[in-house]
């Protein structure tokens, strides 16, 4: 049965996003409720799966990780057990954070996260070493505009 969301569940999943370290009485005074009924909705919302893990946002470059590529992917194969081996070399990667699936000309989007152009090459090296790919284009960002993970609740 799918949860019920409501406007107050909306608030909270809001000051969640903006700062998951708050606590209790911070989020509820900013929501317009008291402790408890937060922390049942809380509750309520990561038994239900609407709320997943809590995790810290590190800085990149405060870390070295100064360059950011969005890695263009067409392949002619699509059995199963190339799609197996790829899903496998992504997940070994941490350099990649994000890997999509696309519908049109290109067959996968990935964003990968290093400390260099020397960096991404010996990925794409070791890449290309475990899974045949037609084609690879990679773009350097320039610099990163806005990103987030924050969805849009309308609050």
């Amino acid at each position: 049965m799918p949860i019920r969301i409501d406007a107050t569940d909306r608030k909270i999943m809001a000051e969640l996003q903006r700062d998951a370290s708050q606590s209790l009485d911070e989020i509820a005074t900013r929501v317009g409720s008291s402790k408890t009924p937060v922390w049942n909705r809380i509750r309520k919302l990561r038994e239900a799966g609407v709320i997943g893990r809590q995790t810290v946002e590190l800085d990149a470059e405060a870390l070295g990780f100064e360059a950011t590529f969005f890695v263009l992917i067409r392949t002619s194969e699509h059995e199963a057990g190339w799609q197996a081996a790829f899903l496998k070399a992504l997940h070994d990667r941490p350099e990649v954070q994000e890997a999509h699936r696309l519908a049109g000309d290109i067959d996968y989007i990935l964003k990968v996260r290093v400390k260099n152009a020397r960096a991404y090459d010996a990925f794409y090296q070791a890449l290309i070493s475990e899974v045949r790919v037609h084609n690879v284009t990679a773009l350097l960002s320039m610099e990163e505009l806005k990103s987030t993970t924050m969805l849009p609740l309308d609050v």
